[in-house]
């Protein structure tokens, strides 16, 4: 935080001067008035910008507020508004997806379960899997609810569990303390151009939230209403058609596959991102997207000091994907793929070659969560406070409905009828409880110990089944039919933790403590391919100690070095995920095949419901340089990481049966510098500027399983990331902002020890991870007190760039209009 010279500081010294130089009294006594009120004004500010997190925190604690949000973030959504903030990035590939996992200094893209998020203290983090399709519900979340975000880097404080390794993210939401009312409209719309989509896709967003206090009651009621078209998340591939003769497969010609096709045109051919010609027949994945978020927030003064508090959270989500093909025939009708024993649609004939060319699935998913969260909690401020917090969080319904996939001249959302699946995880979710206590021996905040100590529980429960449809039933509206997979467990950790902030010395400080963790995994099962396999339960316990020691140098320099562990333990996805068998040759085998593999790769699992746990050493040592206008932080960080949960292929199995799945990786190192900067008044007044760079460099460093893997860089981590934001106010009433993003080069995948070779050697194309530099710019204007507007564009220089598979947004233009009572 940037130390502060109140107003009302200055004024008193002004009042000081001012009696030295013998004015009159009345003279004086204006001044102190006018000191007296600033100060007063002040203490309301500094209480309104009061971190969310706790005082004897001892990370690296980086913020952004609901006042620069507004002014500066084009945000719809609320991952938007951690864009800037130092080596903090959401995967966020369109408005609206719900897939935005949160990427800091050593997590992936991929990596969920790594990173840590409330709102309230209500934990919104999705641990039931450490996987890019288990991202925090962010949406249960409005940009326009937030006071304030603080972003705590590594697991440095025994207050925040394992998975806090790679940091924590903590939301604070508004609660009134008067009569207020807030609307807000935004529409957004993106020029989408890659292969042959060519379009413009838009969406709305409504806002609205109502609140008042009476006396010991505050409330406050708030709707989010979110209606995207986003652009396309994946491409169609193609391959080329073969044949076999005899015991040889050969590539399809005239003569064995010419009356199995079909000439088609309207392909687009480029190189892929293995350095690979490749021919892309149709986009996937274009989501519609419908989303409401209502929120109800109640909270009661019971005393002065004491706080009840109670929230309900409701989402919902319509989502409908679809695809375009961009073949057709000689009369001009669209071509959606290839399949079927018979016919002339078996394969396709692209400029005199024969390929098979899998069309785009269609699929409708509609959700209902619903989160509960109910605290008590005091604030005095004196010799003990505490809190107590509990939070459930339900998939009351989670529904897709997927086309099996269509080919030929039938769409799967046209009239024909096109088989599928339907995929269920209603009743899927979690539940957490916390008792919290803090004690201060001095009784007041400036207590040389500040002690916090307590106890957390969390259970996380998954439930899903994917049932084929009924036979000869369109996959939209057909009933349940047979199970196809599925998969049943739950996670549950107990933790006590104690942390103590000692203040030894006017110039320094030390925090010490330490979490107990106790992890359960229980009824686990999955069923697959006929085949039903239930697992033992399991218990670990584990203890993740925590040191930092802050020397304050100067007034203007700050030292801190810290050290944390932290133990990541396997989520029920990673542990009972559907099971998958293979045969030698890759295929999926037949009961008989089965029974005549050796043990034990009769049954060739890609979950493994022995995973060890990850654990973590962490280091840092930063140092800050405050100034009149500014601050000024580097640090480095290290992480040895033992046991990482990584995907990979075992070539310690019998040859031909190599399993590919979740992991442990003995050892990852990771390392980096991170440099951040915040000043004001820059060059000219009114003129502000924040800014990061990052360097990283993870790597593995031992691989009992793969050793071909030992030496070579963990995937999608960047070797570099850089932060600019310029914000000019113009005056009161208009401000401009200009901001830039860069993310450097990182590996789609692990490096191949076949080809001796990473296998992105074009990384800026689609299906990469590639590097990205993107600007984005708004202009904000107080139209009147209540009302104010904005306009805006990200990715201003309209960069293309992708996270694998899927491409970002192009240029994105904003609109919005906002009203505050």
């Amino acid at each position: 935080m940037i130390k502060k010279i109140t107003l009302s500081t200055l004024l008193l010294c002004g009042s000081a001067l001012v009696m030295a130089e013998d004015v009159t009294p009345s003279q004086a006594d204006a001044v102190d008035s006018a000191a007296t009120k600033m100060e007063s004004m002040q203490i309301r500010a500094v209480a309104a910008d009061k971190p969310a997190v706790p005082d004897n925190v001892p990370n690296t604690v980086e913020s952004v507020t609901a006042k620069q949000i507004s002014e500066s973030i084009n945000a719809v959504t609320t991952p938007q508004v951690l864009q800037y903030l130092p080596s903090v990035h959401v995967r966020e590939r369109y408005i609206g997806d719900v897939n935005g996992v949160l990427v800091m200094r050593v997590n992936s893209s991929t990596s969920s379960a790594q990173t840590t998020v409330y709102a309230d203290d209500l934990l919104l983090s999705n641990f039931l899997n450490n996987s890019f399709s288990t991202a925090p519900r962010w949406l249960m979340v409005s940009p326009e609810e937030i006071e304030r975000v603080d972003v705590m880097y590594g697991p440095f404080s025994a207050l925040y569990p394992g998975n806090s390794a790679g940091g924590v993210v903590t939301m604070k939401t508004r609660m009134p303390e008067k009569f207020e009312a807030h609307a807000k409209f935004d529409y957004f719309g993106e020029n989408f151009k890659l292969y042959g989509t060519d379009k413009y896709y838009d969406g709305v967003h409504g806002a609205a939230s109502i609140g008042s206090k009476y006396n010991d009651l505050s409330f406050i009621v708030s709707a989010d209403h979110l209606d995207n078209h986003g652009h396309p998340m994946t491409f169609t591939s193609t391959s080329l058609g073969t044949y076999k003769s005899g015991l040889i497969t050969l590539p399809c010609d005239l003569a064995h596959c010419g009356a199995k096709s079909a000439a088609v045109s309207g392909a687009y051919k480029d190189i892929d991102t293995s350095g690979n010609p490749r021919i892309t027949a149709g986009s996937a994945s274009i989501d519609h997207t419908v989303q409401d978020n209502l929120k109800i927030k109640l909270a009661y003064d019971i005393t002065p000091t004491i706080r009840a508090a109670y929230t309900l959270g409701y989402w919902q989500n319509d989502s409908e994907k679809r695809g375009e093909s961009y073949i057709q025939n000689a009369t001009g009708k669209t071509i959606y793929g290839t399949g079927g024993t018979s016919g002339i649609y078996q394969y396709l004939n692209i400029d005199g070659k024969y390929y098979t060319v899998t069309a785009s699935a269609s699929s409708n998913t509609e959700s209902e969560h619903i989160m509960h969260g109910l605290s008590l909690k005091s604030d005095t401020g004196g010799t003990f406070d505490w809190d107590v917090a509990a939070s459930y969080f339900n998939q009351n319904k989670d529904l897709t409905r997927s086309s099996s996939g269509n080919f030929g001249l039938t769409a799967s959302d046209g009239v024909a009828v096109v088989g599928g699946t339907i995929a269920d995880a209603s009743g899927t979710g979690w539940k957490t409880f916390d008792l919290r206590g803090d004690w201060r021996p001095d009784g007041n905040l400036k207590s040389k110990h500040q002690v916090s100590f307590g106890y957390h529980y969390d259970n996380y429960e998954t439930k899903t089944d994917t049932n084929n449809v009924t036979t000869n039933t369109d996959w939209r509206t057909g009933t349940v039919g047979t199970l196809s997979t599925n998969s049943r467990g739950q996670t549950e950790t107990q933790a006590l933790y104690l942390q103590d902030a000692w203040q030894l010395h006017t110039d320094w400080k030390l925090v010490l403590g330490g979490r107990w963790e106790k992890w359960d995994a229980s009824n686990g099962s999955n069923y697959a391919a006929n085949t039903n396999v239930q697992y033992a339960d399991r218990t670990i316990y584990a203890f993740s100690p925590k040191a930092s020691l802050t020397f304050q140098a100067t007034d203007d320099w700050s030292l801190r070095g810290s050290y944390g562990r932290g133990v990541r333990f396997p989520t029920v996805g990673e542990l009972f995920t559907n099971i998958g068998i293979k045969t030698s040759s890759g295929g999926t085998p037949t009961a008989g095949q089965i029974t005549a593999l050796p043990a034990p790769y009769n049954v060739a699992k890609t979950n493994d419901p022995n995973l060890r746990p990850e654990s973590v050493n962490s280091f840092e040592l930063t140092a800050e340089r405050m100034f009149g206008r500014g601050l000024w932080r580097t640090s480095w960080f290290f992480e040895n990481k033992e046991d990482a949960l990584i995907s990979q292929t075992d070539y310690t199995t019998l040859p031909g049966y190599q399993i590919s799945s979740i992991q442990n990786v003995d050892k990852v190192r990771t390392n980096g510098v991170e440099t951040s900067l915040q000043i004001t008044d820059l060059l000219i007044n009114r003129f502000d500027l924040t800014a990061s760079v990052t360097y990283v460099d993870s790597t593995i460093t031992k691989d009992s399983k793969n050793l071909g893997l030992e030496g070579t860089d963990q995937p999608r981590i960047p070797a570099w990331r850089a932060t600019l934001m310029g914000v000019y106010h113009a005056n009161d009433k208009l401000t401009f902002t200009l901001a830039g993003r860069y993310s450097g080069h990182q590996h789609n995948a692990l490096y191949n020890t076949t080809t001796k070779s990473y296998t992105d050697v074009n990384p800026d194309v689609y299906g990469a991870v590639s590097h990205y530099f993107v600007m984005d710019a708004k202009a904000m204007y107080k139209i009147a007190d209540k009302w104010s507007a904005s306009l805006g564009v990200n990715n201003l220089n309209n960069f293309k760039y992708y996270v694998n598979p899927n491409p970002y947004p192009q240029r994105t233009w904003f609109a919005s209009m906002k009203f505050d009572y």
